[in-house]
């Protein structure tokens, strides 16, 4: 079993290593911190298995998905996250991943996931699964994420409006406005403001 672990702190890193060694036979675990690391080792290495943070330096994990799903349309991505809400959870899987296990997780529960993901299947922690169902996958709405405030500054995105007129338009200061971007974009797992804006466009296009 060859693996990847796509993480930028050393100490997860060391940790997965020392579990996997007890855990799993015969495994080989490649590490990268960074995404272009990531990218470098998947193409000599071609893992079984990605085990991939959200949280990168610069583009950030998802971005780092969608180019190892361009480098190999059949990779198998497993998330491993310090996230838990299910609209993290379900952006990951539409955008690719093959499992999503929480930081938090025992230990068996990911060596389990690795395996399954492994073999060709889907995983999701478990704890998080009956959360993903009931508050994602049953509505398919992201916005029930959002405030009322927040919703108002999406509409006004939509619209194609900056900051600035938003601000104009609700009558609020540009640093709210700012600071509720930034919090919308935590929220629906955007990196990005060009990000945000296409994602309002859809939500106020659905």
């Amino acid at each position: 079993m060859k693996l990847l672990l796509v993480d930028d702190h050393i100490v997860v890193r060391e940790g997965v290593r020392r579990l996997l060694s007890v855990f799993v036979d015969a495994v080989v675990l490649l590490e990268a911190g960074t995404t272009l690391e990531a990218l470098l080792m998947f193409r000599a290495e071609r893992p079984d298995v990605v085990i991939l943070d959200l949280n990168l330096p610069g583009a950030g994990g998802l971005d780092l998905l969608k180019r190892l799903l361009i480098e190999d349309p059949r990779v198998r991505v497993l998330i491993f996250s310090m996230h838990t809400t299910a609209l993290y959870v379900a952006r990951a899987l539409r955008s690719g991943a093959k499992g999503y296990i929480s930081k938090s997780a025992s230990a068996e529960e990911l060596v389990e996931a690795i395996r399954q993901v492994m073999a060709g299947g889907r995983y999701v922690e478990r704890e998080l699964a009956a959360d993903l169902a009931l508050n994602v996958f049953g509505s398919e709405d992201p916005a029930k994420a959002l405030s009322a405030r927040e919703l108002d500054i999406m509409r006004q995105l939509a619209k194609g409006k900056n900051l600035s007129a938003i601000a104009d338009t609700l009558g609020i200061s540009y640093k709210t406005v700012a600071n509720a971007c930034t919090t919308i974009k935590h929220k629906l797992l955007v990196q990005h403001t060009s990000d945000l804006i296409r994602l309002a466009v859809e939500m106020h296009a659905s």
